[in-house]
């Protein structure tokens, strides 16, 4: 008996020490009589006998191997523990819990562009959620290999094929490249399909694939917003003027340089107005005459000369171009 009592208890247990971690094997030369089986929560426990499943335990507890535990395995019932006779079994601890993951392109996406013969490089940057999907396609495929299989794995090898994916779906219905953002829920959820359907072949589910955001190179983000500055100033000439303006007073630390510029900036732009406000005139008066069948007759000349926009100082011919003003 003292021999015997000297069988020190053994626990089977995983204390999770990676949340990043989708399965984890439990393997020792022999599982002890007194051995007690620990599993938590958001954990399963598959007991494996020569590569084959003997059986699964889904409820969390603290379980005696010979009492609980062997009575319920398949082809184990009657396995006796004797002091030269110890359990030579694996138990494969299960994370049932999702995993969220974050991804980013690891090359740029050169997409085609017009005008760009080696295509526009984009990335992309999101999340995906995984979880174990088929506990024997999972024995079958990895267990059998591996002592563990992480998050990191699922990641490299998403990884991998992406960037084809990302292209092949970017190309579909003619999508805008400069807003792809518009469309990132659609390309996303197709994504997600063929992600699970390959890795399903592994026993591992992708639940969820979700685009975030797109980068776009530097020169292409300074484009967009001088478009944008463009669309807000209206006039292409006044936002070539500010362009130019801008770029002297960076190009020259700012100074006196960007002051003289910035000045003949705003007088260019007040004359602009000022002409813009001429030709308004004009049009007005043109079509007073054509209801009128004449020029009304005041004896006034206009303020500004019609024609180039000189001020007339109340002469009935412009002193600059000629242009008759009564």
């Amino acid at each position: 008996m003292g021999f015997f009592s000297k069988q020190f208890a053994s626990v089977i247990e995983w204390n999770e020490g990676s949340e990043g971690t989708l399965f984890w094997k439990f393997q020792s030369d022999e599982i002890k009589k007194d051995s007690r089986l620990i599993v938590r929560p958001g954990q399963d426990a598959i007991f494996l006998y020569n590569g084959k499943v003997e059986g699964i335990f889904t409820e969390e507890g603290n379980f005696e191997v010979e009492s609980e535990i062997i009575p319920f395995l398949t082809t184990l019932k009657s396995f006796k523990f004797g002091f030269n006779t110890p359990l030579r079994a694996e138990v494969l601890f299960i994370n049932t819990k999702e995993v969220l993951v974050k991804w980013g392109t690891k090359n740029a996406i050169n997409l085609q562009a017009p005008g760009l013969p080696g295509g526009m490089p984009i990335r992309a940057f999101g999340t995906f959620s995984c979880k174990i999907g088929d506990y024997n396609v999972v024995i079958d495929k990895l267990a059998g290999i591996r002592q563990s299989y992480t998050v990191d794995d699922v990641k490299e090898r998403i990884i991998t094929d992406l960037n084809p994916m990302l292209m092949s779906w970017i190309g579909k219905e003619g999508r805008d490249m400069f807003n792809l953002q518009m469309d990132a829920g659609k390309i996303g959820d197709g994504i997600c399909e063929e992600l699970n359907k390959e890795m399903s072949e592994l026993g591992i589910a992708i639940t969820n694939f979700t685009i975030e955001s797109f980068s776009y190179p530097e020169e292409v983000k300074k484009m967009q917003e001088k478009a944008a500055a463009q669309a807000m100033v209206g006039d292409v000439n006044k936002y070539q003027q500010i362009a130019m303006a801008d770029s002297f007073g960076k190009g020259n630390g700012g100074g006196m340089m960007g002051d003289m510029v910035g000045l003949q900036m705003g007088m260019a732009m007040g004359q602009q107005m000022v002409n813009q406000m001429n030709m308004n005139n004009q049009m007005n008066m043109n079509s007073q005459m054509s209801m009128g069948g004449q020029q009304p007759t005041g004896g006034a000349a206009p303020k500004f000369c019609p024609n180039c926009g000189t001020p007339t100082n109340g002469a009935n011919f412009c002193g600059n171009c000629g242009n008759k003003l009564v």
